[in-house]
């Protein structure tokens, strides 16, 4: 298997593992009445990210972010990898990208900033040259 794809698995697990840390607070926070709900906004008065202690509210948002920066991730290891052009640049992209994924989840839960902006920014950066190499 490619490295790029073997980073992508990993990261994957990163997100069932982010998941996990906001899914039990959450659920201790809120009760099964709100989170096994059918979470119809009427009922809820306003959505569970508000209804949380700021450290929960945050590994939601964290969670929430990384989806968003893994859909980038998965399109460029894709191209890379259908596209045979792994090369030991392209894999040091993707370990970068999921290294600063690792890092990015304590530093939102912790609200370290500026910190957590520029681990975000590695992690797109790394992606973002991944596309670039696959065109190049």
């Amino acid at each position: 298997m490619p490295p790029e794809l073997t980073v992508l698995t990993l990261a994957a697990l990163l997100q069932v593992i982010q998941y996990v840390l906001m899914v039990v607070p959450a659920n201790l926070e809120l009760g099964p009445g709100k989170t096994l709900g059918p979470r119809d906004p009427d009922r809820l008065g306003k959505p569970l990210v508000q209804q949380v202690s700021r450290p929960t509210g945050r590994l939601i948002r964290a969670l929430d972010n990384h989806f968003e920066g893994l859909i980038l991730f998965t399109i460029a290891c894709t191209v890379i990898t259908l596209s045979d052009q792994s090369t030991p640049f392209t894999a040091a992209c993707a370990w970068v990208y999921l290294i600063a994924r690792v890092l990015y989840v304590p530093a939102y839960a912790f609200g370290l900033s500026p910190w957590r902006s520029l681990v975000w920014l590695t992690g797109f950066a790394a992606t973002t040259l991944m596309l670039l190499a696959a065109l190049f």
